[in-house]
């Protein structure tokens, strides 16, 4: 009888570390991000995997476009001929904050290279107050009803945030990091791009 107590009580506390486990990842589940309920996909943080795609391979022409947080139409339609970085991104996400200052130091000081955020997330306090903490130069579309994000799925996934698109010349995905981008990757894959058009 004693060794039959002693396996249901086993039983008990396995159950209870699974159940705690499943409340732990539901309370980090994508539904933080608002995003699934919008487009049907989750977003998770990424372990920062670079993909490339050679020229005849490239999918695209991609055209963002949309209104920044100042109230400011954005198109990158209008950047044609640049090569463009598109970055999602929320203020409360850590890898977000943690990547900041790199593309703010490579959107200055990369000519031909324009930068777009897209934010998911935040109103506009919580937006402006990230982009003045880090002292952004750069657009970023508001995008709470994920009609931006949606467009693009088609042609690139974009399951994680912080999610790094680079464009080429003509629009094209030439190569994209999912979840943070390192200065030194994410300034060779624009570097390879530029030197596509030399």
């Amino acid at each position: 009888m004693r060794g039959r107590t002693f396996k249901v009580v086993q039983w008990v506390v396995v159950v209870g570390i699974v159940l705690g486990l499943v409340v732990a990842l539901a309370a980090c589940a994508p539904e933080e991000s608002g995003a699934a309920d919008v487009v049907g996909q989750g977003y998770v943080s990424g372990d920062g995997s670079v993909q490339t795609y050679d020229v005849g391979e490239r999918e695209g022409p991609v055209t963002v476009a949309g209104t920044d947080f100042e109230g400011n139409d954005v198109d990158t339609a209008d950047w044609a001929g640049d090569v463009v970085v598109v970055n999602t991104w929320y203020a409360s996400c850590a890898p977000c904050r943690a990547e900041a200052p790199d593309l703010v130091d490579l959107a200055g000081s990369m000519d031909g290279v324009q930068f777009l955020g897209i934010n998911t997330e935040d109103d506009a306090g919580a937006a402006q107050a990230f982009q003045r903490t880090f002292d952004v130069p750069y657009p970023s579309i508001e995008d709470r009803s994920g009609t931006v994000i949606a467009g693009l799925t088609g042609v690139v996934p974009l399951q994680a945030v912080p999610t790094t698109v680079v464009l080429d010349q003509g629009g094209n995905v030439a190569a994209r990091v999912i979840g943070q981008a390192e200065r030194s990757t994410l300034e060779a894959l624009i570097d390879e791009v530029l030197a596509e058009a030399a």
